[in-house]
């Protein structure tokens, strides 16, 4: 026989119908986000040469590079290589199949359009290769016009996902920024409603932030998690924001309290929890630390005579930070009588156990000790005062 025409040849070619002929230039690379200075990279998997040959050719038609690969492994090193936004694979090939080689992509490399290539005796393996992610597939033989409007429809898909995916992302940080911003607003309100109240009881002034103070330390050196030390810290400051509702006359009244005045002043953990119920929903921590701060381990606490372990951590570790705070701080039922730090630390060591969760106390008192709470900087409002005190805040 003699040589054959080019004619022939074409029609020899495997598993490729040539009924439409290519005979315009794709705009296939523009759907990609290719552009002439940097063609879209195509990967063709395919175990016989003449068939990756001819897509090849195709692809390259249309603006592609292009990167054979005669398995799976070997189209799987391609993209390690390189990524790539385009995969013509084989179902059907040596050393790793289409479907293993589809789960490795769509695990390492999942924005990467996978277009798998079937015979039509596997259609149901071509189905479970769309049900892995698979963004289309194609049946031999097939028409090149066929594969190009399958390549065009899957790199639109793969750009449709990519810009969802980004507004998705763009989207969520707007939602961060918004959060932050309605998160900065709530503190700023719930620091004027301290301050207001620093306003109404001058001899609270300073307190709440010390509180805070103190109780971090020591939530931090008992390990918890840094969301719950933020929620420490905001209990801290709002602890006594309940005396809003306390009458000015016994809020500020010199010298003792009547039974009367004492039950008044000490509503002020339940209406505080009242008042900030509303609006500290994804607080709780926070709103422990305000209802409880008054409990005692002994169970003779207000408001509800929770003991020992039933009291909230949290509260438990206010309720040192805000007596020895409330000692170390003048009152109006005893002007000019703070106690020292030295004395201070041994009344609350006379009330371990019985007022003070111990385990908490032990580590308060360590820290201290360590210089690890600084005291120090608050001494100056202190002046050494012989004797004992009431043990706890009113």
């Amino acid at each position: 026989m003699g040589g054959e025409s080019e004619e022939t040849a074409r029609d020899r070619r495997p598993d490729v119908d040539r009924r439409t002929h290519v005979d315009q230039a794709s705009t296939i690379t523009t759907i990609g986000g290719g552009d002439a200075d940097r063609p879209l990279r195509c990967i063709i998997a395919d175990d016989e040469p003449r068939l990756r040959q001819v897509l090849s050719r195709l692809m390259r038609a249309d603006g592609f590079a292009c990167e054979e690969a005669g398995s799976g492994v070997e189209a799987l090193e391609a993209l390690e290589r390189a990524p790539a936004p385009l995969l013509l694979s084989d179902l059907r090939m040596p050393r790793m199949d289409g479907l293993e080689l589809l789960r490795h992509v769509r695990d390492r490399h999942p924005d990467t359009a996978v277009v798998m290539i079937t015979a039509v005796a596997d259609v149901d393996s071509a189905v479970q290769a769309l049900s892995l992610g698979a963004t289309d597939y194609l049946t031999k033989p097939f028409h090149l016009e066929e594969v190009r409007a399958r390549v065009a429809q899957a790199l639109e898909k793969r750009r449709l996902r990519l810009e969802n995916r980004d507004y998705q992302e763009r989207l969520e940080e707007r939602v961060a920024q918004q959060a932050r911003r309605i998160e900065e607003l709530f503190l700023a309100a719930i620091h004027s409603l301290v301050e207001s109240l620093e306003v109404k009881d001058p001899y609270t002034r300073g307190h709440s932030d010390r509180v805070s103070r103190y109780s971090v330390a020591v939530a931090r050196a008992l390990e918890l998690d840094a969301p719950l030390v933020k929620q420490v810290e905001l209990g801290g400051h709002l602890h006594d924001i309940g005396k809003i509702g306390v009458r000015e006359a016994v809020l500020n009244k010199p010298g003792p309290l009547t039974d009367e005045e004492y039950r008044h002043i000490m509503t002020h953990p339940m209406v505080g929890w009242q008042i900030l119920s509303p609006l500290l929903g994804d607080a709780p921590t926070a709103l422990r630390v305000v209802r409880w701060h008054h409990e005692r381990y002994d169970g003779r606490g207000i408001p509800d005579g929770l003991a020992g372990e039933e009291i909230p951590l949290e509260a438990r570790i206010a309720a040192v930070a805000d007596s020895f705070d409330a000692m170390t701080s003048s009152r109006p039922y005893r002007p000019g009588r703070r106690m020292s730090v030295a004395a201070a630390l041994e009344e609350l060591r006379r009330h371990r156990g019985t007022q003070y969760d111990p385990r908490v106390l032990d580590v308060f008192l360590a820290l201290v000790s360590e210089g690890k709470v600084d005291v120090a900087a608050d001494s100056g409002r202190l002046t050494p005062a012989g004797g004992s005190a009431a043990v706890g805040s009113r």
